[in-house]
């Protein structure tokens, strides 16, 4: 796409004055949030290989839950999708591709058939190892879909779950799925938001699962060209995200349930919904900055304004987080990051051997690359949304110019509100830092 040839103008602004300048700056200037290093380049990339195979998982469970589970109360085998999921046709990888991002295979990555095959101990049934916690951890993807869900930050989409066709729709396929249990379908007569709500929610987790299904192949990609060689800088690997989020912003967001051989249709493909407003730019927004407070790590006070009153003032996502390994689904996600550690790249690992405390600590180095790759993200997505709304970076108008700048100190002014202490809890100024870990 024309976003990786944008060059900065000859076009000069005075220097912003802004606590954040020099991020301003560089994003000014086609670049990220954080510094172009080698260190950050190979920290961002390793966990891109790292993150992808659990999301390689993560998808398909995701739209088991959303097609296949839908509105179990009792979802004891939700971890565990049919074979079809695992054979499922990822439709941006493979020979048969809609659109072929990555030029692996389409079905479930080798690495992660074979975790859930042996685990971190030895071949067993599934069962075990998931009994033994010796697994991909769903939890995590979960909990992101919930909060995607209860900030309502799926644009048309939130409203239209709201709307009388959608909840007709949901009726439908409710009754459908308790036909044959007549003490749920009474429950679900006497009490009907109830299922309905549940539905809401299984719509979430197969949108989540549709946008990773496209991140997956877009980061194993990313991997194999910075192992090639072609990927040689941190603004290259934004570049290529900001390439992958205009080539399939208008990928159909829908959801379909299947009860026994019928099909219900909750959101239909008609709808319009696309990827890029329905599920790429709300998960930015309800995961890297909002999600919740973190759980395990200290107590908020309500009464004493501790915790936004407004879910729009909400600092809890992974750009805030800070990276205590406390095993919880939520943000600090160190659910996710044991699973990235089993596919670390090996000089990834090789790097946090040596300049960690340890095996113990290397959880937390991962978060805090993990962090840094996520700020690579973000940045794509602001690259993204200034492509598609505002100016060129080398346009000659220096008007135009302005206006990308207003764009960029909008966003980083959400990073210094002292309210809530947002400006005390972010950590942009701390992924600055090469001896950040």
């Amino acid at each position: 796409m024309v976003q990786a040839l944008e060059r900065p103008s000859s076009a000069k602004l005075p220097p912003v004055d802004h606590p954040l300048a020099d991020i301003i700056h560089r994003l000014e200037a086609g670049g990220a949030m954080i510094p172009d290093t080698p260190e950050n380049l190979m920290k961002i990339i390793g966990m891109y290989k790292a993150y992808s195979i659990p999301m390689d998982f993560y998808w398909r469970d995701l739209l088991y839950l959303g097609e296949r589970v839908f509105i179990d109360p009792f979802p004891f085998f939700k971890y565990f999708p049919t074979k079809d999921y695992f054979d499922l046709l990822n439709h941006y990888a493979g020979d048969t591709a809609d659109l072929r991002i990555w030029r692996g295979p389409a079905h479930a990555h080798p690495e992660l058939m074979e975790f859930i095959e042996k685990g971190e101990t030895r071949k067993l049934p599934r069962l075990l190892h998931h009994l033994w916690h010796d697994r991909i951890n769903m939890e995590f993807s979960e909990d992101l879909a919930r909060a995607m869900m209860w900030h309502g930050m799926g644009g048309q989409l939130d409203v239209y779950l709201d709307s009388d066709e959608y909840k007709a729709a949901a009726h439908k396929a409710i009754r459908a799925y308790f036909k044959r249990n007549p003490l749920m379908l009474a429950l679900h007569k006497l009490f009907p938001d109830l299922f309905l709500e549940q539905a809401r929610q299984a719509t979430y987790m197969n949108v989540l699962g549709l946008f990773w299904e496209v991140m997956a192949p877009v980061f194993f990609e990313i991997s194999d060209r910075y192992d090639e060689g072609s990927i040689r800088s941190v603004k290259d690997a934004m570049n290529f995200l900001v390439n992958g989020i205009f080539a399939i912003a208008g990928r159909p967001i829908y959801h379909h349930v299947y009860i026994d051989d019928e099909v219900h249709v909750l959101v239909p493909k008609e709808k319009g919904f696309m990827w890029l407003y329905e599920a790429a730019f709300p998960y930015v927004e309800a995961v890297f900055y909002r999600t919740a407070p973190f759980r395990g790590t200290k107590s908020y006070n309500a009464q004493a304004n501790q915790v936004p009153s407004e879910q729009v003032d909400f600092h809890y996502g992974i750009l805030f987080a800070d990276k205590f390994p406390v095993g919880t689904a939520g943000i600090p996600p160190t659910l996710l990051h044991q699973d990235m550690y089993h596919f670390l790249p090996q000089y990834l690992r090789d790097h946090f051997h040596q300049h960690c405390r340890g095996e113990d600590d290397i959880l937390v180095q991962l978060g805090i690359a993990f962090q840094r790759s996520m700020y690579t993200v973000t940045s794509a997505v602001l690259q993204a949304t200034r492509a598609a709304f505002y100016y060129p970076l080398d346009d000659p108008n220096p008007e135009h110019l302005m206006a990308n700048r207003r764009f960029f100190v909008a966003q980083m002014d959400r990073f210094i509100r002292p309210q809530y202490g947002i400006v005390d809890a972010c950590k942009i100024r701390n992924v600055q830092d090469p001896n950040y870990r």
